[in-house]
């Protein structure tokens, strides 16, 4: 084995475990997963296509974590999934069709806007202890989940952040509780995406189950901590990690 492929498995699990724990605990771990996958040589397209391996995995482990805590709701995980899936087809069919340098730079100018979203933080403000999801608002969440989904579907980084500000406008869950509808409806439109990346052929097997194993330790450690509650810490190192990749792709799109 050439100390070549070493560093790149230490670099991917490592990668991986720390964007398991963020996707699990906030979101925003494919802006560290994706770009270092298209730092290592893979293409956009199947950078998107193999990070989604990872995904998977993770949010299944977190979802049996969280019921296993006592934080799942099937119904509303499934009203809002079902919506979140039938997008994630339309938007992974957009992204296997972008050229490379369009989709780094939507990427980057991604990054920046997910950057703004953690340092505003306007989840933190509203969130509260009660869990009240108003009839009223279902259709409009319905929709909402819809283009999550395109968005999930399309380029998937930082869509945690997405999910954790949609449910806290419309409704009044704890963000413990926001995370484990949040793992388990990714997962569930992860599916029907990563079909559309596998027969396209964009998928390396090899990267994406390496990162699966981070994302599945990371995942772990992440869903413990969620529900023992204390995220400030991370969104400073991720603040400063993801202003260095935003940059970097920025630059390499030239």
């Amino acid at each position: 084995m050439s100390l070549e492929i070493i560093w790149k498995a230490v670099l991917i699990l490592v990668t991986g475990t720390a964007a398991g724990f963020l996707n699990t605990v906030g979101g925003g771990g494919s802006l560290l997963s994706m770009p270092m996958l298209i730092f290592l040589g893979l293409p956009s397209a199947m950078a998107n296509g193999t990070n989604r391996i990872a995904l998977m995995v993770q949010n299944i482990v977190a979802v049996a974590n969280f019921k296993n805590k006592g934080y799942f709701d099937l119904n509303v995980s499934i009203m809002l999934g079902v919506p979140a899936l039938i997008g994630s087809i339309l938007g992974s069919r957009i992204a296997i069709s972008l050229p490379d340098h369009i989709f780094n730079r939507v990427l980057a100018v991604v990054m920046i806007i997910i950057l703004t979203i953690i340092i505003k933080k306007p989840h933190k403000k509203l969130v509260s202890d009660e869990v009240v999801f108003n009839p009223n608002r279902k259709i409009p969440a319905i929709i909402a989940f819809f283009f999550i989904g395109l968005y999930g579907g399309f380029i998937q980084a930082g869509v945690g952040f997405i999910i954790i500000v949609t449910l806290t406008l419309l409704t009044g869950m704890s963000l413990v509780r926001i995370n484990s509808l949040k793992v388990f409806i990714v997962g569930f439109y992860m599916f029907a995406s990563l079909l559309v990346f596998i027969i396209s052929g964009n998928v390396n097997w090899i990267f994406g189950l390496t990162l699966a194993v981070g994302n599945a330790c990371g995942a772990w450690l992440g869903s413990n901590f969620a529900v023992s509650k204390g995220d400030k810490w991370i969104q400073y190192i991720l603040i400063a990690v993801v202003s260095v990749m935003a940059i970097k792709l920025l630059l390499s799109a030239y």
